[in-house]
């Protein structure tokens, strides 16, 4: 099965532990991308999605700001971060955990997703 991202019907959503007291959440920008699964065999999965930075909204503007600025995302000479799957494994009924590479600002780090 294929299945092209649909962005008004998709979330790119976070939650991020701040300064170990409190937990921002948000949201990344317009996504976009492809998916491929069989579900017989998960295994031969591949994902590639990706969402812009300047939309990210964690709502406080003046945070999402500095979040776009040069100090973190540099939404203007990076504006998108990117996710490309390399192994995906069954969790269990319908769901699955993904494993492969995010790039955010040219740094690519392995990471795995459910």
């Amino acid at each position: 099965m294929f299945w092209y991202i649909d962005p008004s019907h998709t979330a790119v959503n976070f939650s991020v532990k701040h300064m170990m007291v409190t937990t921002v959440r948000g949201s990344l920008g317009k996504v976009r991308g492809r998916i491929e699964l069989d579900p017989e065999h998960p295994e031969k999965g591949d994902f590639e999605i990706s969402a812009t930075v300047k939309g990210i909204n964690t709502g406080d503007a003046r945070r999402d700001g500095h979040l776009q600025s040069a100090d973190f995302f540099d939404a203007e000479k990076y504006p998108e971060i990117t996710f490309k799957s390399n192994a995906v494994f069954p969790k269990g009924e319908g769901h699955y955990t993904a494993s492969g590479d995010l790039t955010i600002r040219e740094v690519t780090r392995p990471v795995s997703f459910d």
